[in-house]
């Protein structure tokens, strides 16, 4: 069993920065995907980035290129993204996930995670 729990969130003046980390307990394979998402109230929730087979596919959300970076650090099983240049649109919920059966094509979408951790919020400021 996969669980994983989010730390780093919190209030941030646009353009700012934060790091959030996601520390997993149990074992996950480098085959698993892993990947960021946000919830803003009244959205959906939306792919921001994932990593798929160790590192070597790393995709991300359009709105978010050049700003995140996501990261895995396999000696300590935790899972970060790194957010610069925040703006009032990054405000959300983040949570990481995990899966097993996911794939490239299916990297960035919520549907194919089956481990979630509770979330952590970010609120951007202008």
């Amino acid at each position: 069993q996969v669980q994983l729990v989010e730390s780093g969130g919190g209030s941030v003046q646009a353009g700012g920065s934060l790091r959030l980390s996601c520390a997993a307990s149990g074992y996950i394979p480098r085959s698993y995907c892993l990947g960021w998402f946000r919830q803003a109230p009244g959205k959906g929730r939306e792919g921001v980035a994932a990593v798929y087979s160790g590192g070597g596919t790393i995709r991300y959300a359009d709105s978010v290129k050049g700003r995140f970076t996501i990261s895995r650090n396999n000696a300590v099983n935790t899972l970060y993204l790194q957010m610069n240049s925040l703006n009032p649109e990054d405000t959300a919920t983040y949570y990481c996930a995990a899966d097993r059966r996911c794939t490239i094509a299916t990297m960035m979408s919520p549907y194919e995670y089956s481990y979630w951790g509770q979330g952590t919020h970010v609120t951007v400021s202008s």
